[in-house]
């Protein structure tokens, strides 16, 4: 079961409600919270609700799906009667590489295209198999680079029925937000909330004036990630002077966000809780937790002290290609990526250092699957539930 609170996301830029606050630094307040009305489909009378219509959130079977630079992955949920949350029904994950040499090339190959297809179409068998109404795919920093993902967004369409949106870093930044926002901790006044992804990273930086309420202050989505670091740099047997590299690359990119909010004070000071949503961050708790294998009820949510994960760090990247894809937590599908997203991380601790980080397995389809249910309260009621006649 997956509970979460009422979803408070910017979605008036992307044709969605309701609204997370977002307020820049010196720029006008977009207006109030909204919070997703209630269904009106109670857990009444059995021999009522025959009759009565399905409305809101409890009309509809939902997919969120995330294809990222690295991976494919898609949710099915169902919201909870009575309550804010939604029940997850099926999941799938797989690693595609979608995002190979774009870095290089400028256009995505057909090998990872093909990759990726074969994904797409487990997914849309999934939605078909559990009668998905309501659905949401949407594409990263790999579609963004490509020169040829209009067509490759075409070619989605016609061979499994499925519509990809190609989203901008800010709204991928924001989504993200929209699925952590239980893990925020009500007694900072500022965080700071990372998505190391496969072709781009993105930070948002929060006031927490109100709990549960986070003012955006600031977003950014930067073009490194583990994939686009780890082909620039190398990722399987990396010596130290060149992980030593890559965290400066990082650390370089990073300057100017610090520079326009002034972060570190607020670290130095104590007020800034650090939030990390990734495969790095969940990998990297995993093994320092020592977890026979990837156990999410065991990562999710948990905070892990900055001395931990700078040791973590630097045990994995002095580990062997062949020690990081035997690594139960790790295995081969990151074992040439997981290096990349230590150096990033490190960055991201050094540039603002606090004393440990919260570690969140969810996020941007979290994030879509609220979306969605927040914007199926304000349509119209469907009909009489599903596989159940109407009474004359």
């Amino acid at each position: 079961m997956v509970a979460l609170p009422p979803l408070r996301y910017d979605g008036r830029k992307f044709g969605h409600s309701p609204p997370l606050r977002r307020r820049r630094a010196g720029a006008r307040r977009e207006g109030s919270v909204v919070q997703p009305r209630a269904s009106r489909f109670t857990e009444g009378a059995r021999g009522r609700r025959r009759n009565e219509v399905r409305r809101g959130r409890l009309a509809h079977t939902y997919a969120a799906l995330d294809l990222g630079t690295n991976n494919c992955r898609l949710l099915v949920a169902r919201a909870v009667p009575g309550g804010e949350g939604f029940r997850v029904i099926d999941a799938f994950s797989r690693i595609v590489r979608l995002g190979e040499r774009v870095s290089e090339t400028g256009v995505l190959s057909e090998a990872a295209i093909q990759r990726t297809l074969r994904a797409l179409k487990v997914c849309a068998g999934k939605t078909r198999r559990h009668g998905v109404t309501r659905m949401r795919g949407v594409a990263t920093e790999a579609c963004r680079r490509a020169a040829n993902c209009d067509a490759f967004i075409g070619r989605v369409r016609a061979e499994t029925g499925i519509a990809l949106d190609i989203i901008g870093g800010d709204e991928e930044a924001e989504l993200a937000l929209a699925g952590c926002i239980p893990l925020l901790d009500g007694g900072a006044r500022h965080a700071l909330v990372f998505d190391i992804g496969g072709g781009s990273t993105e930070l948002m930086f929060l006031g927490l004036a109100a709990p549960g309420e986070p003012d955006i202050l600031d977003v950014t989505s930067l073009p490194c990630g583990v994939v686009t670091l780890s082909e620039r740099h190398g990722g399987r047997d990396i010596p130290p002077q060149v992980y030593r590299t890559m965290v400066d690359d990082a650390l370089s990119l990073l300057a100017p966000f610090e520079a326009r909010n002034a972060i570190a004070a607020r670290a130095r000071a104590g007020g800034l809780q650090m939030l990390g949503t990734s495969g790095t961050v969940t990998t990297l708790a995993a093994v320092s937790l020592e977890l026979p294998k990837y156990d999410r009820a065991r990562v999710d949510g948990r905070w892990i002290a900055g001395e931990e994960i700078a040791r973590t760090s630097d045990r994995l990247a002095r580990m062997s290609y062949r020690e990081r894809a035997d690594h139960p937590c790790i295995k081969r599908g990151r074992a040439d990526l997981v290096v990349a997203g230590c150096a990033i991380l490190e960055a991201i601790m050094r540039r603002w250092p606090v004393g440990r980080v919260r570690i969140a397995d969810r996020g941007l389809r979290e994030g879509i699957l609220l979306a969605l249910m927040a914007a199926a309260d304000c349509e119209e009621p469907l009909g009489p539930p599903a596989g159940r006649a109407t009474t004359p």
